[in-house]
């Protein structure tokens, strides 16, 4: 589905990525693990259109999203893609609601069909009780489950998470990674995770392991 060749990408002298090949399968949850510093976040952030490279492509079934003007870029990675951060990046003055609809809001959807969408989301996501709260109402784990939700919302064809887990406490970190794999056997969805959690890497369908700005080599565990 995601398809990555010869991705190259330095800042100033530094080369981060040196040629990097890779193809992500639908419907699966990807690792990409390896040491800080090895590339991982600016592979992530290429393959969500977030960076350009340097050289090399990213294909989307066979669209190449860096060949659209600014606005079909913006567009194309609205509906197609779904990013959950470290830090939830909810914005603070809206409520859980308004900002699991707001992607949907942002392409031009209803408004009643956004929020009808959110709402069946934050269900799913146990999350309905805390809809009409605002981000510093709610506990760091309903934060990242909320926007994982956001990702959602406009049934992507990928969500890309850089370390989602990483500022969550040990049972909120074990129910996020539950939530990946059940939101991968229930709507087909694809997950492409940069993580040092080495237990989330290990229930994965794939693990990406870079090392220098290369792919070291990939492993496949289902």
């Amino acid at each position: 589905m995601i398809q990555a060749r010869g991705i190259c990408k330095a800042f100033g002298k530094l080369e981060v990525l040196k040629g990097i090949d890779l193809d992500i399968q639908p419907g699966h949850v990807t690792a990409i693990v390896g040491p800080s510093g090895a590339g991982k976040t600016t592979l992530l952030q290429i393959l969500g259109t977030l960076s350009q490279p340097d050289s090399g492509s990213v294909s989307y079934d066979g669209t190449d999203p860096f060949s659209l003007n600014d606005r079909r870029l913006s567009e194309f990675r609205n509906r197609r893609i779904g990013f959950v951060f470290q830090q939830h990046r909810l914005l603070p003055e809206f409520t859980l609601l308004e900002n699991v609809a707001m992607p949907a809001l942002i392409g031009g959807d209803k408004r009643s069909d956004a929020f009808d969408r959110a709402r069946r989301l934050i269900s799913r996501l146990g999350l309905e009780h805390r809809a009409d709260h605002r981000p510093s109402e709610l506990s760091g784990g309903e934060c990242q489950r909320a926007s994982v939700a956001r990702a959602l919302i406009n049934s992507p064809q990928a969500v890309l998470a850089d370390e989602p887990s990483g500022s969550l406490d040990s049972q909120n970190r074990s129910e996020l990674h539950r939530l990946f794999f059940e939101l991968r056997d229930e709507f087909g969805a694809t997950f492409v995770i940069v993580t040092h959690d080495e237990t989330l890497a290990a229930d994965c369908n794939h693990v990406i392991h870079m090392l220098d700005g290369r792919i070291d080599k990939v492993s496949h565990n289902s």
